[in-house]
């Protein structure tokens, strides 16, 4: 019997661990002790990589960091639409939406990457572009498909609107608010929407 030989992995696969490595050991400091605070020689010594691999991956700490709120975005998005996508009735998907946002929110640090630290490094309209390209994105769908005869520019009021009473009640579930209650007060708000139309 010959012994077993160690698995080669590919280059990519070498790649694509180091730039995980990367990204996990920023998203723990910059939830530890936030972006500005983090050198990046702390990130490359948590990840147990070489300099030179962080600016394989990244053009800078700033990159970085948006590619993980990049991530973070798209879990939320990838977790309503889950939650989501059979339901036909366009109310009760809002309603199940609502909630599974508020679910994916209770990631530990997901509330200080997304609504405090990536405003302040990404600045308020590209920190939203992200979001909307991703979590929003469900809301407008919903609340067309609830709203069928309101205009684009109403639903992208409305998404608008509605998508920063979410994030305020997420930072006030975070910082000790009663999830129950924000939640039942953010349903109502919905529900107020949806049968205004």
């Amino acid at each position: 019997m010959t012994p077993d030989k160690p698995v080669r992995r590919s280059q990519a696969d070498r790649r694509a661990e180091t730039r995980a490595r990367l990204l996990e050991a920023a998203r723990d400091l910059f939830i530890e002790i936030g972006f500005a605070e983090t050198p990046t020689p702390e990130i490359v010594r948590r990840a147990g990589v070489t300099r030179g691999a962080l600016y394989h991956h990244f053009a800078d700490k700033a990159d970085l960091f948006r590619v993980l709120v990049e991530e973070e975005a798209n879990a939320i998005s990838v977790h309503i639409d889950r939650e989501t996508r059979d339901l036909a009735d366009p109310e009760q998907a809002m309603i199940i939406g609502s909630n599974a946002f508020f679910e994916a929110m209770l990631v530990p640090g997901r509330v200080r990457l997304l609504l405090e630290e990536a405003p302040a490094i990404l600045g308020h309209r590209d920190a939203v572009a992200m979001t909307r390209a991703n979590g929003s994105e469900e809301l407008r769908d919903g609340l067309t498909r609830a709203l069928p005869g309101h205009s684009p520019q109403h639903i992208d009021a409305l998404t608008n609107l509605l998508s920063a009473a979410f994030d305020r009640a997420a930072l006030e579930i975070a910082y000790g608010g009663d999830r129950e209650t924000y939640t039942e007060a953010m349903l109502h708000l919905v529900g107020e929407v949806l049968d205004g139309s």
